[in-house]
């Protein structure tokens, strides 16, 4: 389960690193979008993405438990 979280957290961030259109258009991103603005929601997944990338890492070496 832990890697699914870091395939998950990598992706939000190359979504936001790459800007892509359709990460950014997608309607639960939108809310973020009106709140935030683009850039703001850039970073938001950038963190978040990473965030859930060292969580999915350490969950998948045991030092966290699901």
């Amino acid at each position: 389960m832990g890697w699914l979280y870091a395939a998950l957290g990598a992706f939000a961030i190359c979504g936001a690193a790459f800007d892509w259109e359709f990460f950014m258009n997608h309607p639960k991103a939108q809310f973020v979008v009106r709140l935030l603005g683009r850039r703001g929601t850039r970073i938001f997944y950038g963190l978040a993405g990473s965030f859930l990338v060292v969580v999915g890492v350490l969950m998948a070496i045991g030092i966290l438990k699901s």
